[in-house]
């Protein structure tokens, strides 16, 4: 029994090997297309709008953009996996509130970042359970999930969030702030150093090989011997741990809860993930292209607001932006089709 499941595996590996490679081919030059666009976009900005290349403008660029990719990071993992997470802007006003809450409760913040983490993470976990062993859509779980994390938070605070950050945190994130000698904030250098350890672990890593074989083909990915419900928990655990990060700098931010701050956040991670070149049917995408999608979402909402468009209609143009985005990328046949 042993030796057929041996010669089972050795079968599959290559095959997975195969649409790895063939899921991961067009996605550089994809990722190339997007911070080209990116680079466009702020070269316009700067012609048309006056001081939109000054050095605080760039700082506060580079902020809300970190930001986003923070909150992207658990969005490329679980694109990648196959699945989708729609519970992640949820998960960022859980966290943001209940950190406030319990600070403002005379909390050890350390202690609170635990608490809120280690919680966001069983929330994920139990998402790719459900969404793996019960063999329901993500999209539907997740969404579930997240609107029980949402009215139970309500319910806790009444309506009324209370609380703030301790002062190193909104210093951390602070558009006017400086990391040493460099003239930004420590969120974005400690960005570069997240996204160079994510971007190491999906290309070196045995769990990068399994999200990405299991993403091409679930079933060769049986066959070798993965298991896709531990890698489905783990995923969308890590997807909400990047979330509940998100939503404890946006505390920090914006320096007082609100349960609805990762609204926004609820199709702009999926349109980053994919603007960088990731299939919505999984096995292809880089968290390196998440940064340029990061990067041209960001460009297109400071140029709009630059440009003088009420919140309403730069919120509509972004609409309409991600619908064309997706409608473009996210059509496309999986990998395994392709082979």
């Amino acid at each position: 029994m042993a030796a057929i499941e041996t010669g089972r595996t050795e079968q599959a590996r290559p095959g997975l090997a195969l649409r790895i490679r063939s899921g991961l081919a067009g996605t550089n030059g994809r990722i190339l297309m997007a911070f080209l666009i990116a680079g466009v976009l702020h070269l316009v900005g700067t012609l048309v709008i006056p001081g939109y290349s000054s050095p605080f403008a760039i700082r506060a660029l580079l902020v809300i953009a970190a930001l986003l990719a923070v909150a992207s990071i658990g969005q490329t993992l679980v694109v990648i996996l196959g699945g989708i997470d729609l519970s992640i802007p949820f998960i960022i006003g859980f966290a943001n509130v209940v950190a406030a809450q319990l600070y403002g409760d005379k909390w050890n913040f350390a202690l609170v970042c635990l608490f809120v983490i280690v919680v966001a993470m069983l929330i994920g976990a139990l998402n790719g359970y459900i969404s793996r062993r019960l063999d329901i859509h993500p999209l539907i779980v997740t969404l579930g999930i997240g609107m029980i994390v949402q009215g139970s938070v309500l319910l806790w605070t009444k309506g009324f969030p209370s609380g703030s950050a301790p002062p190193y945190v909104s210093a951390f994130v602070s558009i006017g702030g400086s990391a040493g000698p460099l003239p930004f904030p420590w969120v974005v250098p400690a960005l570069a150093v997240l996204a160079t350890l994510i971007v190491l672990v999906l290309a070196r890593t045995p769990y990068g090989r399994r999200l990405y074989a299991l993403g091409s083909n679930p079933g060769a990915a049986t066959l070798a011997l993965i298991d896709p419900v531990r890698m489905w928990m783990l995923t969308f655990s890590l997807s909400a741990m990047f979330a509940a990060v998100t939503g404890i700098l946006l505390l920090g931010f914006t320096g007082s809860a609100y349960g609805d701050v990762g609204q926004p956040y609820l199709f702009q991670t999926i349109a980053a993930v994919v603007v960088g070149g990731a299939a919505l049917v999984g096995g292809r995408g880089s968290y390196l292209g998440t940064i340029a999608g990061v990067l041209v979402l960001t460009e297109i909402n400071t140029l709009l607001i630059g440009l003088g468009f009420q919140p309403a209609a730069v919120q509509a143009s972004l609409g309409a932006v991600i619908i064309l985005l997706v409608s473009i990328y996210g059509r496309e046949r999986h990998v395994s089709m392709t082979i």
